[in-house]
């Protein structure tokens, strides 16, 4: 079992971490192939030797899973992802874990910032009308 820590957290985090929303583009209506209009998830994608990493942030944070993603692109290795994906989980322990424990890179930190943005237009129901939608789809596409 590794020692995870909030600083060694923090580290691998911005090093490999990922905050994002999926939003849909209103403007893209009938191209769309997913149901899901929005979707928050925060994750950690590491190859599958340092997959153990993942199952302890996965009971650090007492939420998430860790799954096996397969990329078939040439020169990478299989890799494991740990995602927390719940709306409530990402309220009350993520969001709050990197609030207390900032983020280092201003890139990552600036998405982190967004990404709560997004995360309280969706508590809003901002996310419910087109204007709302389109705002949020237009402020995802500050994130990296």
């Amino acid at each position: 079992m590794h020692c995870i820590t909030p600083d060694y957290i923090v580290g691998l985090v911005d090093g490999e971490g990922s905050f994002t929303v999926y939003i849909r583009d209103v403007d893209k209506e009938n191209e769309v192939k997913r149901r899901v209009v929005v979707e928050p998830k925060f994750y950690i994608k590491l190859i599958e030797r340092d997959k153990k990493i993942l199952y302890s942030l996965k009971k650090f944070f007492d939420c998430g899973s860790v799954y096996f993603q397969k990329d078939k692109r040439p020169n990478h290795k299989d890799c494991y992802r740990y995602e927390v994906y719940n709306r409530s989980d990402l309220f009350e322990i993520i969001i709050p874990f990197f609030k207390k424990h900032k983020l280092k890179f201003e890139s990552k930190r600036s998405d982190f910032e967004t990404f709560c943005l997004l995360m309280e237009m969706i508590k809003k129901g901002t996310h419910r009308t087109k204007s709302g939608l389109r705002r949020m789809f237009v402020l995802k596409r500050t994130m990296h």
